[in-house]
């Protein structure tokens, strides 16, 4: 049962991130690209915890981990400098 519902989780995530890529990469807008990435960033944290269940491996929450606060700081990098022009003040 459990092994249906990751395979239907895996499923629906990488669709998720596919259709993320899609709006990255055709955006109308520069802020439309900018969430399109930090929207992937979350789907594929979703995706590294789903396969660390699955494979019942600890190292990939750590991972996981990694990625979310690399993408919360880039996002946040890309965000000043689109607004300000500048990152560092």
């Amino acid at each position: 049962m459990i092994d249906t519902a990751l395979w239907i989780a895996l499923a629906l995530f990488s669709a998720a991130v596919a259709l993320n890529f899609y709006r990255a990469v055709i955006g109308p807008s520069l802020p439309d690209r900018i969430l399109a990435v930090d929207t992937m960033y979350m789907n594929s944290i979703a995706l590294i915890v789903l396969f660390g269940i699955w494979l019942g491996s600890k190292d990939y929450f750590e991972a996981a981990l990694l990625i979310a606060m690399l993408g919360f700081v880039s996002t946040i990098a890309v965000c000043k400098y689109l607004l300000r022009g500048d990152i560092i003040e």
